[in-house]
């Protein structure tokens, strides 16, 4: 069964792309080099403001997006993928949210982020991002009937992903471009990992071909062995 159903497809497609062109929008730029783009001049400022109104909460949020918390979510989402016997969605929860972190960390920081004086992006929005939208995916096209309520879940997953993204720009930690990067690289992988499992499962297991359609049996075809009995003379 395919990660991403057909009717999703191209707006699966869509949004990878989107996320493309964000990372190398803000990367390039709004960045720029050591100096903050007019995003992160104007949107920064209102969200570090509140800071001092919410202390307690924009000191918790970031630890959902820490490495511990992320191993523990992720190894859970694995166990209902082995329970429920979705072994593609395992595949992708066990490649996508790790290789989204690594891409994070071990190239776009060190590459990107350092040529323009930036911690870009940001690894919580990442690693939330990637863990909000496996789960998404994981719901998209279940083997079974789920709730309404479990389906909610999707949207709470999210809004948490975009709280931790959130909160590490309010502290100081981050600027939006960075959580706006961060978001579009989690999302984006997740995306990317989905569409290439569905393509390699088509190739390696093809669905079989439709049987022909019978034929239509004449309207004049009778039962074989029978006989037309020739029709009596009238007479005159």
């Amino acid at each position: 069964m395919p990660l991403v159903p057909g009717s999703l497809r191209r707006p699966a497609i869509v949004l990878l792309a989107a996320c493309v062109a964000a990372i190398a929008v803000t990367g390039v730029r709004f960045a720029g080099y050591g100096l903050p783009g007019w995003l992160d001049a104007t949107l920064g400022p209102r969200l570090q403001a509140q800071r001092g109104r919410f202390p307690a909460l924009l000191d918790w949020l970031p630890h959902l997006g820490e490495l511990k918390a992320v191993t523990a979510m992720t190894f859970a989402l694995l166990l209902a993928c082995a329970i429920t016997r979705r072994w593609r969605g395992a595949v992708l929860t066990a490649l996508a949210v790790p290789l989204a972190i690594g891409l994070t960390e071990y190239a776009l920081k060190p590459t990107v982020g350092e040529a323009i004086g930036a911690a870009f992006p940001s690894g919580h929005a990442t690693s939330s991002f990637a863990l909000a939208a496996s789960f998404a995916v994981l719901l998209a096209n279940p083997p079974f009937r789920v709730p309404a309520g479990l389906r909610l879940l999707v949207l709470l997953a999210v809004l948490m992903a975009t709280a931790v993204a959130v909160s590490m720009v309010a502290n100081g930690a981050h600027t939006f471009t960075d959580a706006v990067a961060g978001a579009a690289t989690g999302t984006g992988v997740v995306l990317a990992c989905a569409l290439t499992l569905d393509a390699l499962g088509s190739l390696l297991r093809p669905e079989p071909a439709a049987p022909p359609p019978p034929a239509a049996r004449p309207a004049a075809e009778r039962p074989a062995g029978s006989q037309v009995r020739p029709r009596p003379p009238t007479r005159s």
